[in-house]
Formats: structure tokens, C-alpha cells, sequence
């Protein structure tokens, strides 16, 4: 009997207490990243197989998933059969039951599928709340879930109008932070939805006051690093009339990370990774007829 299987498993995580979605260095192992946390809980699994998780999206320190993604390989002993996706859901969960990481599904994939490459696109989420000089001033519920700002209302129009610029095909060099990975990534990338509407407080029914929230949503097949900050940031500066229409078309066009006005990026508290999708004919196991259907992490609460 086959005991091998890969997994794709989508997971959430308040990325306050972690050092980002990926693992960390043994040198700075004072504060894992979600992945190490993960690895350890498949290692209480048991397998007979080096555990390596391979994470679809790479977020940084500070930042939340509501659903992230990732794939990895298991053998059980003694010729065990593979875990029925149920079972390793809650097994996981048993062993992550201290942290603030929670799997929500599992799939077992074909043995060439991976949870990077095969993702169709990914969703952000960065929520804003108005009126807030300081994060004490927030419900329990928000506090480092947002970027709170001292302003009671930011240009909303000439937010939308300088997030239209921003989709489609650009290269977004000027968006991109610099890292290691910055002479090997192409800077050109497909924007496919940049929007801003309202959003809420997660208790926004029982607090006291209301507090008005904007919510600016990105979805792309892929992303520079920090470029989901660095838009938001440069569309916040938009609407506080820090930064005009034109000139952030200047910024884009620049194609130069130096072009970007400093001290405007959006802190990592705010941003949420909300979905990470594929193409279910990716994601089955056995042969099945050809389709174009998605899975998405999208609905991992449902």
C-alpha cells in the first residue's frame, strides 16, 4: 500500500508574533516564522519523510493570512495509508493549538503539483481605520489589524483615481522594496483589481463609537516585495493630498524603487492575505474531466 502523499493545505495566522509566513534562519530563531511552526506540528506526525513545506505566498513580519497556502510531502510508517484531508486538518490544529495559526482545509494533490507556482493569483487585503490618532483607541478586536489614522476622512475619488492607474500591465519597479531576490525577479507585473471601499470594524455592532474603516483590495497572479505596502501607502498619501494623481503616475513611470516618496509605506499590521486561488483541475488527485472551476482559499470559513 501506497503510505506517500502530498498535501496542499490553506491556512490562517495573526502574523503579530511571528517573523513573517516563511522559515527563519537558525540564527534568528528567537521569533519563528509560521512556517517553522507548521513543520513542527507535521513533525509530531510522525513521518518517515524530511518534513519541507513549501509556502505559495511569502508574507512579511507583522503581516496576516486569512488564507495562505502551502504544499508537502508525507509518508506514515509501517506502510500506514496516507491521512484522509479531515483527519490532518485536525491533527495539525492539535499540535498548533498554542499558536495563533489554525489550518482550515486540506486537499491531497498530484505529486507535481506546488502550492507556489500552480496559484492562479493571490487577494490583500489592507484595512484602514479613520479618526484613530493612537491604536488604544481601538476595540481589542482591531488593535494591530489596522492602520489607524489621525485623519476623520481621506479624498476617497482621487484614491480611486490613482488606484486605476496602478491596473493592468506595469512595471512596478518603483513599488518593489529592495531584497536579495531583487536582480532575479521580473518587476513586471499584472495588476488585476485595485479597489477601495468601505469596510468595519470586526466588532463594529457592540463598540461604543463608530469608526469609519476603508478597505483597499489588490489581486494579482504575483507580487514584488512590499509592493501591496507600498501601493497602499502612496494611495493613502493620495487621498491626505500628500501626493497627487499625477505625481504618483510620475512615481509609477519612474520605474525606480529611489522614485518612491519615503516615509509614506503602510505599516504590516494592516495588510491581510485574504486568498490564494487555483484551478481545481490543478488540485485532483485522479483523473477527472478538464474544467476551468477554481478552488479558492478564499472561502475557508464557509
Amino acid at each position: 500500500m501506497n503510505s506517500w502523499a502530498r498535501y496542499l493545505i490553506f491556512f490562517q495566522y495573526m502574523g503579530t508574533k511571528y517573523n513573517g509566513a516563511v522559515k527563519v534562519p537558525p540564527h534568528q530563531l528567537h521569533k519563528k516564522g509560521v512556517q517553522d511552526h507548521l513543520e513542527d506540528a507535521i513533525r509530531r506526525l510522525r513521518p518517515v519523510n524530511p518534513v519541507s513545506l513549501s509556502v505559495s505566498s511569502r508574507t512579511d513580519t507583522g503581516v496576516h493570512a486569512l488564507s495562505n497556502s502551502a504544499h508537502f510531502d508525507l509518508q506514515r510508517k509501517n506502510d500506514k495509508p496516507p491521512f484522509s484531508e479531515d483527519i490532518l486538518v485536525q491533527a495539525l490544529n492539535f499540535h498548533l493549538r498554542t499558536e495563533q495559526i489554525k489550518v482550515t482545509r486540506a486537499y491531497r494533490v498530484p505529486d507535481n503539483f506546488h502550492a507556489r507556482f500552480r496559484a492562479q493569483s493571490r487577494t490583500y487585503v489592507y484595512r484602514i481605520a479613520l479618526g484613530i490618532p493612537h491604536q488604544s483607541l481601538l476595540p481589542l478586536t482591531d488593535y494591530e489589524l489596522c492602520w489607524n489614522l489621525h485623519n476623520t476622512e481621506l479624498d476617497v475619488g482621487a484614491m480611486r483615481e490613482a488606484a486605476a492607474l496602478l491596473v493592468g500591465v506595469h512595471d512596478f519597479s518603483s513599488f518593489r522594496a529592495v531584497n536579495s531576490d531583487i536582480s532575479f525577479k521580473s518587476p513586471v507585473k499584472t495588476l488585476d483589481v485595485a479597489s477601495i471601499q468601505p469596510g468595519s470594524s470586526f466588532v463594529q455592532t457592540h463598540f461604543h463609537r463608530e469608526i469609519p474603516f476603508w478597505e483597499l483590495t489588490f489581486t494579482s497572479r504575483s507580487f514584488l516585495y512590499k509592493q501591496v505596502r507600498r501601493m497602499t501607502g502612496a494611495l493613502v498619501a493620495v487621498g491626505q493630498g500628500r501626493l497627487s494623481v499625477p505625481q504618483l503616475k510620475e512615481v509609477l513611470e519612474a520605474r525606480d524603487s529611489l522614485a518612491y516618496p519615503q516615509g509614506i509605506i503602510a505599516p504590516a499590521h494592516g495588510l491581510f492575505l485574504t486568498r490564494v486561488d487555483y484551478k481545481e483541475t490543478d488540485l485532483q488527485f485522479s483523473p477527472q474531466p478538464s474544467g476551468d472551476q477554481f478552488i479558492s482559499s478564499g472561502n475557508a470559513e464557509e
